[in-house]
């Protein structure tokens, strides 16, 4: 089975320091690129995280604060990720709930104007949940027959997650090989961030999902509590939250002008 693809996609996976996609950091990142021909391009990097890897966190992935001392942090990385994921569509294993989200926060740490928004996004971890409602390593041994090695090391797990995607459509007649497809089959409900502090309501227009504001109009209740934008800046949200937000404000305010 070959991907059926009509722009490159990548597939990708991060290490990082823990799981808070606002205040966690990258220390290892693997990209695989598959172009439409079937040529691949991949790379991996250690980075430095500027910041104290939690025990629990080496544990997991191995990676230490020894070993990444002398590594680039990843805002000296950034320029060549976003040459690999620029007009590129985005793969990975529960990437739309952590891997993207952790991704561009840390794009926008480094002054990288790159809206992995406009991508589509494929999630095998979804398709795989969807269809058999297992793990990584029992989704490799399942699809591919293989025990996957190096668990937790970004690159072997890039690598087999790119394999179990390839064999879902072989092994599943109702997946198409296609990746707007895939992306939809594979997708969580649709915010306008990552986090999901932002979504959408039947008219497509954006909702704040938590607290006081829950399910009313972003542009409504900055019109009326304009306090309330000032906060959200300040407190610990996501970055990406941040610009969604600032975004619908500029919006709201250049509307009025007209």
């Amino acid at each position: 089975m070959q991907l059926n693809l009509n722009k490159p996609i990548c597939f990708f996976d991060l290490e990082t320091t823990g799981t808070n996609v606002a205040q966690d950091r990258i220390v290892e990142i693997s990209i695989l690129k598959v172009f439409p021909n079937g040529n691949k391009e991949s790379h991996t990097w250690k980075v430095n995280p500027g910041v104290p890897i939690p025990k629990q966190a080496a544990d997991i992935h191995g990676i230490t604060d020894e070993m990444v001392a002398n590594e680039p942090s990843f805002k000296e990385l950034a320029p060549k990720v976003m040459a690999l994921l620029k007009d590129s569509d985005l793969g990975g294993f529960n990437s739309n709930r952590f891997d993207i989200p952790l991704l561009a926060e840390e794009l926008l740490r480094a002054e990288i104007d790159l809206d992995l928004k406009k991508a589509q996004s494929v999630d095998v971890q979804t398709i795989f949940h969807k269809m058999e409602k297992r793990t990584l390593g029992a989704a490799y041994q399942f699809y591919c027959g293989k025990d996957l090695e190096d668990a937790h090391s970004a690159e072997a797990d890039t690598n087999a997650t790119y394999e179990v995607l390839l064999a879902q459509l072989d092994r599943y007649e109702g997946l198409e090989n296609d990746v707007k497809h895939l992306a939809e089959f594979s997708s969580h409900k649709n915010f306008a961030d990552f986090a999901g502090f932002v979504g959408y309501d039947k008219e497509g227009r954006e909702i704040f999902t938590f607290g006081k504001y829950k399910g009313t109009l972003v542009e409504d209740v900055l019109d009326k509590e304009p306090g309330y934008f000032g906060w959200l800046l300040n407190a610990d949200f996501p970055l990406y939250t941040k610009k969604v937000l600032t975004r619908i404000k500029l919006n709201r305010f250049n509307n009025k002008l007209l």
